[in-house]
């Protein structure tokens, strides 16, 4: 009886030594059905980084982007072999090639690891970092910015992609149904989550706690699939605080038929215009059981942040100085330093403390823009000059507006105005970086905008300078589409109400990648839902305000849309809303009035603009002209929504053509049968050729022209 039993215990003894996939005590490395990494140092050879600029560190951190390595970076970083995802899959097929599916049940399967963002900019998102698995570790034709490194314009919702996806993303993106700035979802084949949540985590207490992706600190996190149940759950947490009970999102799907028989599992992520640092700092996966825990205190340090340098200068004075010149030397000092410090003053008051993360300080301002030198002048508005800079820390490109005004009269309200405009997150918007004030100045820090603005690729005259190109006519439509996007987020879809005020190509500025931002917000006004416009001074361009603002002064959605039908139309036609004559006692011809009158005559299309020589999709071209003329009607009651025009645009809800045959242009354009203008035109002509002025002197901030 004695002999069986201490055969029992060898034969149990041999059973867990010879079990390869058993992670019970792992302290490291890998084993058969997963890995449990603290750290990168060592392992570095077992993960792949195909295409993109991810490395291990000295200190073994698992870097995906870097803040050194420039703009629109991607970051793949992918166990090296795969993993048998699937019950009914031989060794033979686990060892050959093949991606293809089988059938059967996706085993169970746990990962956790801990991460952290750093954007170079604090309080400034870059973008986010993905858990992802794919049937391939090179994730072809993967762009990056908001697509994350995982697909592409082509390719995103795709069946075939077979990839399963942990998003944590940090900017709002509505082209992809992002619920918030800073939100974890879960993508299958798609950035556009099946379901998400926004960042954070439920307490003992059950309360739940926000979580910044952005803070630089470490995050862990825990992503778990029930094979049975088929139920895949998500939970993030601080790295010091133990793993909620409640997961953050729990989504019910079966993944069979999108997880593959082998597949890999890594991680993904990309940079933008914001420089931003992206770490793994430790990791563990198991297939069929839980992953193996992290050991906190065993992770690798996180590299400390540069404090940013002072330009003061500072003097060690050797001990052996006598006392008279040592005080001679530390009063010029004391002197120099007075000076300096009043050249580089900030204004800052105690209400605004509360806006801190957004304020730069002048001398970084001075710094980037190399002293606000000519050269570096990108334009001049009506109320200030925009400078090219780079950040001397982030080296950032941006675009610096300096605004002088005279009148401490809602100064205050204004820059809490300026600093809710900051909070806007659109594609196609102009991002307001920060802000500084110094003396009777402000100062405006935006995103820099490689392309300039739209105005020089579109007009062109014999005595134009421009040596950019002509933008073709898909371009256009693609900007003409980009515009109403924005322009519905600021109507309809942030917390408030934005009315833009100076919708123009001027306005209009283009990326990288020719994709259009509106920009200038500095006419802008913005109110609650639910309660009625300000009245105030009329602003914006001559040729784009609506006729009731003359009379009423309040500026409306419907204001904004009359401008948006302006700008249609000189995008379509190449010509500015009214063109002025050489003499001064000539009236402006109205450009409304000759596409009204070549409409009606059955001629619209040759309002087109001559140097598309005719090279464009002739239905998209009369729709776009049409939307304009439809977007300048008189009455601000009978005016599309934004919503209303891109559903146009879209090919959504057919163009009402009996809208244009109904319409009573007498008071408010040129009528084939009376010849007449309007008064409210004859009234902007009237003020264009007496003032030349574009903006109220009130005003305290206009944009580049």
């Amino acid at each position: 009886m004695l002999i069986l039993k201490k055969l029992a215990v060898v034969l149990v003894m041999l059973s867990i030594v010879a079990s390869p996939s058993s992670s019970a005590g792992v302290q490291g490395g890998d084993f058969k059905d997963g890995f449990l990494y603290n750290g990168f140092k060592d392992p570095a050879a077992n993960f792949r980084f195909e295409n993109s600029v991810a490395t291990v560190t000295d200190n073994g951190l698992l870097r995906l982007t870097s803040n050194k390595d420039g703009n629109y970076q991607i970051g793949h970083a992918f166990y090296s072999r795969k993993f048998q995802f699937k019950s009914n899959v031989t060794e033979q097929n686990l060892s050959s090639s093949s991606n293809t599916s089988t059938g059967g049940n996706v085993f169970s399967f746990s990962t956790t690891f801990v991460f952290s963002i750093i954007p170079e900019i604090e309080g400034v998102s870059g973008q986010g970092i993905a858990f992802v698995i794919a049937p391939k570790r090179e994730l072809p034709g993967a762009r990056s910015s908001t697509y994350l490194g995982l697909f592409n314009s082509t390719n995103n919702g795709e069946k075939t992609n077979h990839v399963v996806a942990v998003e944590l993303d940090t900017i709002y993106n509505k082209d992809f149904d992002d619920i918030d700035g800073e939100h974890v979802g879960i993508d299958i084949n798609d950035l556009n989550s099946d379901i998400s949540a926004l960042s954070g985590y439920t307490d003992n207490n059950g309360r739940f706690n926000n979580l910044s992706l952005i803070s630089g600190y470490p995050i862990q996190v825990w992503v778990e699939y029930d094979g049975g149940g088929k139920k895949l759950n998500v939970t993030i947490a601080p790295n010091n605080v133990r793993k909620p009970d409640a997961p953050l999102i729990s989504y019910d799907r079966d993944l069979s038929d999108i997880i593959l028989d082998n597949m890999y599992v890594g991680f993904s992520s990309s940079t933008s215009f914001v420089l931003t640092s992206h770490y793994i700092m430790g990791w563990s996966f198991k297939i069929n059981g839980e992953a193996p825990q992290l050991d906190l205190d065993k992770l690798p340090d996180l590299p400390k942040r540069k404090a940013s340098k002072s330009l003061l200068f500072g003097v060690e004075l050797p001990i052996i100085i006598p006392v008279i010149l040592l005080t001679f030397i530390i009063g010029i000092l004391v002197v120099v330093r007075k000076i300096r410090n009043e050249k580089f003053k900030d204004v800052v008051e105690d209400w605004e403390l509360d806006y801190g993360r957004q304020r730069f300080s002048y001398k970084d301002l001075y710094i980037a823009t190399k002293g606000f030198k000519e050269k570096e002048l990108l334009g001049i508005g009506g109320f200030g000059r925009v400078y090219k800079g780079e950040l001397p820390t982030s080296k950032t490109e941006i675009a610096v507006k300096r605004v002088s005004h005279n009148s401490k009269q809602g100064e205050r309200e204004f820059i809490a105005e300026i600093i809710s405009i900051g909070n806007l997150r659109h594609r196609n918007l102009v991002q307001l970086l920060g802000y500084c004030r110094r003396n009777r100045e402000l100062l405006l820090v935006y995103e820099f905008m490689p392309n300039g603005s739209l105005d020089k690729f579109i007009f062109r005259t014999s005595n134009s300078t421009s040596t950019s190109p002509v933008l073709g006519w898909n371009q256009r439509f693609q900007i003409i589409k980009g515009v109403a996007s924005g322009l519905i987020y600021l109507h309809e879809e942030w917390e408030k109400v934005v009315i833009h005020r100076d919708i123009k190509a001027s306005n209009v500025l283009l990326d990288g990648e020719m994709n259009a931002r509106l920009g200038d917000f500095g006419l802008s006004r913005l109110y609650d839902r639910g309660t009625n416009p300000r009245t105030t001074n009329v602003v914006g361009t001559l040729g784009y305000i609506a006729p009731e603002m003359i009379k009423t002064g309040r500026a409306t959605t419907s204001s904004d849309v009359y401008s948006f039908g302006a700008f249609l139309l000189e995008v379509a036609c190449g010509r500015r809303p009214i063109e002025m004559h050489k003499s001064e006692t000539e009236e402006g011809e109205v450009l409304v009035d000759w596409v009204l009158y070549c409409w009606r005559s059955g001629r619209i299309l040759q309002t087109s603009d001559p140097n598309l020589m005719n090279e464009y999709v002739k239905e998209e071209m009369e729709l776009v002209l049409k939307i304009g003329l439809l977007c300048s009607r008189n009455n601000p009651k009978a005016r599309p929504s934004m919503r209303q025009v891109m559903q146009y645009l879209d090919g959504d809800v057919l163009f009402p053509e009996t809208e244009l045959w109904g319409l009573d242009y007498d008071d408010t354009s040129m009528s084939s049968s009376s010849g007449e203008r309007p008064s409210h035109v004859i009234e902007m002509v009237s003020l264009t050729t007496s003032s030349r002025s574009t903006s109220v002197a009130e005003s305290l901030l206009s944009g580049p022209r």
